[in-house]
């Protein structure tokens, strides 16, 4: 008979995002819900900046600084802060060993290499070798098709000394749940001892907002919280963020005196087809896969929902006819963060478990509940504004 998986520990939190940096500035702000959301600096689109960040506590050297665009100086920050988190900083024998998994997206737009070939396009007498001849001319090399995903990893090798093997994934929130889940799978197969994952997120960038709203999925024309935006067309108000964890084998764990956050104990990830209800199918099926381990009593959903119809219709149906218990949609507090929002939201409700309490509800809706049982379980929803479903579970520490 094979043996069964081993279980997975949370060991250490690495988070960053309009709420704060590290579990108790989240915490702290969670408690009493803020409104983060800044609905001038790109208007008329809502974007939740991250708060100001001493990159030097975490990534001294300036020169390294200096070469990571600013999607890479969070993701190596909040990596930076999980190692610490989880007692690992500096440990040159443990980090040596240290599998790394990262869900990032693609490099950040020269805007001023941008702005030059649309304006000369307009005037160009053949557009097509005009435009080649700038592209060819005019970018970076590390923006060549996917390479630049890639250095946030390399970065977090070179600044904090991570080195054992290093996955990474692309694919919007898709890409982060498939971070998680093979972050856990590694620790469960016996494949790693412990793992850093997680990914990050800038959203105060005119690219992406110009990519999302040419998709309809742009929050524009006012804030209002994740389940209340049908009213406004929905949209995804983005956010920038940071978030790491690190899983770690229980025996691992206990043989270096660290410390379990939370357990996580299942992920699981699925591709719908996007037909009608689709997403409430695919995250009944996920749901049923867990239910025998489920505690009611006790138990909350920590929700990704973006905002984007018809996603977010779908899950609110989804925790309304299926989940029947208190839910919170992270979004409404800190932004979409793509990528790295799974990461992040594991995070929080590891945080939640913990203390043993949800946090204060964001929304009037109806699946945002208030909660006065103690919390010993949460499930966290990942839901893609356009591809990818994911659920994982979050339980309390032994």
């Amino acid at each position: 008979m094979a043996d069964a998986p081993r279980e997975a520990w949370i060991t250490g939190i690495g988070i960053v995002s309009a709420l704060g940096e590290g579990p108790d500035a989240h915490w702290q702000r969670l408690g009493e819900p803020p409104n983060t959301a800044d609905t001038t600096k790109f208007a008329p689109y809502v974007v939740h900046p991250i708060v100001p960040i001493d990159f030097d506590q975490q990534i001294p050297k300036k020169g390294d600084q200096r070469q990571m665009e600013p999607w890479q100086r969070i993701g190596t920050y909040a990596a930076g802060l999980a190692l610490a988190s989880a007692g690992a900083k500096g440990d040159t024998e443990l980090l040596g060993r240290m599998d790394l998994v990262v869900a990032a997206g693609g490099g950040e737009r020269d805007f001023a290499v941008d702005g030059a070939i649309l304006s000369g396009m307009r005037t160009a007498e053949n557009p097509g070798r005009f435009l080649n001849e700038r592209l060819m001319g005019d970018l970076r090399p590390t923006l060549f098709l996917a390479q630049l995903s890639n250095l946030l990893a390399g970065n977090i090798s070179i600044v904090h000394g991570v080195t054992g093997s290093s996955r990474t994934f692309m694919g919007e929130e898709a890409a982060g749940i498939d971070a998680v889940r093979i972050g856990l799978s590694r620790i469960g197969a016996g494949q790693s001892d412990i793992v850093l994952v997680g990914g990050a997120h800038n959203g105060e960038r005119k690219d992406l907002l110009l990519l999302y709203e040419a998709g309809g999925h742009a929050l524009k024309g006012g804030f209002a919280p994740v389940w209340e935006r049908e009213a406004l067309g929905g949209g995804m108000a983005l956010g920038t963020l940071g978030a790491f964890l690190v899983l770690e084998a229980p025996r691992h764990a206990q043989a270096r005196g660290a410390k379990p956050i939370a357990r996580l104990t299942h992920v699981a990830s699925d591709r719908s087809r996007r037909e009608d209800r689709s997403v409430t199918a695919s995250l009944a099926r996920m749901w049923d896969e867990i239910a025998p381990r489920l505690t009611p009593d006790g138990l909350a959903v920590i929700s990704g929902a973006s905002g984007a119809e018809s996603a977010t219709r779908d899950e609110r149906e989804f925790l309304r006819k299926v989940a029947k218990v208190p839910a919170r949609a992270t979004g409404t507090l800190l932004g979409h963060g793509l990528e790295a929002q799974f990461a992040m939201n594991v995070a929080l409700a590891a945080l939640a478990v913990s203390r043993g309490s949800l946090f204060a509800p964001g929304s009037t809706a109806e699946v945002e509940a208030p909660m006065t049982a103690p919390l010993r379980q949460a499930v966290v929803t990942g839901v893609g504004h356009w591809r990818g479903e994911g659920l994982a579970l979050i339980e309390a520490a032994p």
